[in-house]
């Protein structure tokens, strides 16, 4: 039996992640109390109905019951039973604006500010957040884009299990993406920025990846990357890792992560790897420029 934990940060997503899930034949429940845990998993596993995939929420929600959380776990774990645990989380200015447009209150929320709330919820979480298997920043995923996240780790897969690989392109300046397994900083690499024409482009224009890639430090770093991608990739394997993500970054997020991230995409790809890519801050200085 496939058994996925799901919890994280209030309004980082978890009401659209069990949704996923549901689509995906998962028998799901949501605010379980930890202690119920182990009674629920000997239920599937004795059911006739032959329960497979078991999809449940629990975090904070649960008040004085969430805090019997890490004990259950390990209670699981001498009774022998496997289980995942998916964590989302999000920036917390993210997280202001989401209860603010939902007018919702936070479960912590007493007396404090929102702020407040949040932090107090992160320390609490922070234990459980080390046991994840997966984590999902939702900051900048779309209610659609976390659903396809879930369901390329946790669909029913015909062939072997492989290792998704995330490639993330991004600003240094909007932050490094948090659910980044690997970041290489390329803010050393020659800046299209500072050339006139290329400006307004992204390192998904030709002019800007000739840019990019003619440097001879782009091509002793790329050489390297890729040695030490190959090299890792193998082991993550071996050890049972089901995603990794790899984070680009520059300085804005546009040009040479972009055009870094591009070609490492293009490298797996051809190694017949199981690849996303996703350009997180490409667009982030022209919606600037707008408001």
């Amino acid at each position: 039996m496939r058994f996925v934990i799901i919890t994280g940060l209030s309004g980082a997503g978890k009401s659209q992640a069990i949704k996923a899930f549901e689509d995906l034949d998962y028998f799901c429940i949501d605010n379980l109390p930890p202690k119920l845990i182990p009674k629920f998993t000997d239920l599937c596993l004795k059911s006739q109905e032959k329960i497979s995939k078991v999809a449940i929420v629990i975090d904070v929600r649960g008040g004085v019951f969430f805090d019997d959380l890490l004990k259950e776990l390990e209670n699981l774990r001498n009774g022998e039973y496997s289980y995942e645990i998916l964590f989302l989380d999000a920036s917390d200015e993210v997280l202001i604006k989401r209860f603010k447009e939902t007018r919702r209150r936070h479960p912590l929320a007493s007396s404090n500010l929102l702020s407040v709330s949040i932090q107090k919820e992160r320390k609490k979480l922070e234990p459980i957040k080390l046991l994840a298997d997966q984590m999902i920043d939702t900051s900048n995923l779309k209610p659609k884009d976390l659903k396809a996240k879930i369901v390329e780790i946790y669909k029913d897969k015909n062939k072997k299990s492989k290792l998704l690989i995330n490639i993330v392109s991004f600003g240094f300046k909007y932050g490094i993406p948090l659910d980044a397994d690997l970041v290489f900083d390329v803010r050393f690499l020659p800046n299209p920025f500072y050339i006139e024409n290329l400006r307004s482009l992204t390192g998904k224009d030709e002019p800007v990846r000739e840019y990019v890639l003619q440097s001879s430090e782009t091509n002793i770093f790329l050489k390297k990357l890729i040695d030490m991608i190959d090299f890792l990739i193998p082991y993550y394997i071996k050890e049972g890792k089901s995603q990794l993500v790899i984070g680009i970054g520059c300085t804005g997020g546009k040009h040479r992560s972009v055009t870094i991230a591009n070609y490492l995409y293009q490298h797996l790809k051809g190694k017949d790897h199981w690849v996303m890519m996703n350009h997180r801050d490409i667009n982030k200085d022209s919606e600037a420029l707008k408001k």
